[in-house]
């Protein structure tokens, strides 16, 4: 049974690398080019492993590179209402004031929506909105209303 271990130190006394190779290798942290995943980019291959591959191949974009509809900013799209549930709520439009019923024409607000859908409707409507869609609109003057849209209108 051995009672002590040499250290490792004192096995490269007397050396000129003390097992590293090159002089330089053991100053610092030179030679090792950072701790973790540092060092792991695009031409990094020794420092690629298995981790890496939950995030993707590297080929298709998945760890490495930026993804362009990132940078492309944000989105808006416009709020859309259907004839057919202007026609199912309209209660509800009244009753939120939305909807007023003038001379037998009901004059519905919906200036930050986009009216779609080609629905028959059972009744009179104004109705002001941002935008609307052609089948939308021959579909209101078909029952004898009308859309004016905030375009056509100038404000």
């Amino acid at each position: 049974m051995k009672i002590k271990k040499r250290k490792k130190s004192t096995r490269f006394r007397g050396t000129h690398t003390h097992g590293r190779g090159f002089k330089k290798k053991a100053r610092g942290s030179g030679h090792r080019g950072g701790v973790g995943k540092a060092g792991s980019g695009k031409r990094g291959d020794q420092k690629k492993n298995l981790s890496l591959d939950k995030f993707g191949n590297p080929s298709e974009k998945g760890y490495f590179g930026k993804s362009k509809t990132l940078r492309r900013g944000k989105i808006f799209r416009r709020k859309s209402m259907s004839l057919e549930t202007i026609q199912s709520k309209i209660d509800w439009l009244k009753k939120n004031g939305l909807a007023v019923e003038k001379s037998g024409v009901c004059e519905i607000n919906l200036r930050e929506y986009k009216i779609i859908g080609n629905t028959d409707l059972k009744f009179k409507v104004k109705v002001f909105a941002f935008s609307a869609s052609n089948g939308a609109k021959k579909a209101v003057e078909k029952a004898g209303g009308e859309i004016i849209t905030e375009r056509e209108n100038g404000s």
